[in-house]
């Protein structure tokens, strides 16, 4: 198993893409190769507004349900997707720090995904290690 740390970086997101409100942005999608498991280790938001920005973070997972009862650790939901960060605010020319000293497995196709309360008004990086 070889073990690559990557960066992904993002200068100004999420994106418009008609009607005047942030869409989703994708910052990663783990690779389809069934035999790869992504690992994130950190996720820094920076503000790049004049005014205060309100961020989600979401995992955004097409997984399929393993079956079995909750208790044993079993995931019994389909495509699931799970917030990691709800509507948190980020003051002017300040940046938050997600994720870190935590670890959160992503896999196959899986996606991390971002939105802002203001269009083109996040930067960030993510750091991640994928295991294949």
């Amino acid at each position: 198993m070889a073990n690559t740390f990557k960066v992904v970086t993002f200068a100004a997101e999420p994106p418009d893409a008609g009607g005047g409100t942030p869409d989703d942005y994708i910052v990663y999608t783990a690779p389809s190769t069934p035999s790869t498991t992504t690992i994130v280790l950190g996720l820094i938001l920076s503000n790049i507004n004049t005014s205060q920005v309100t961020a989600t973070v979401k995992l955004v997972s097409d997984t399929a349900a393993r079956g079995g009862a909750l208790s044993s650790g079993a995931n019994t939901v389909a495509n699931g997707t799970a917030i990691l960060l709800k509507d948190a605010p980020i003051p002017v020319g300040s940046s938050l720090e997600l994720l870190a000293g935590n670890k959160v497995v992503l896999e196959s196709t899986d996606q991390l995904v971002i939105t802002c309360s203001v269009i083109d008004k996040l930067s960030g990086s993510l750091s991640i290690m994928e295991i294949t």
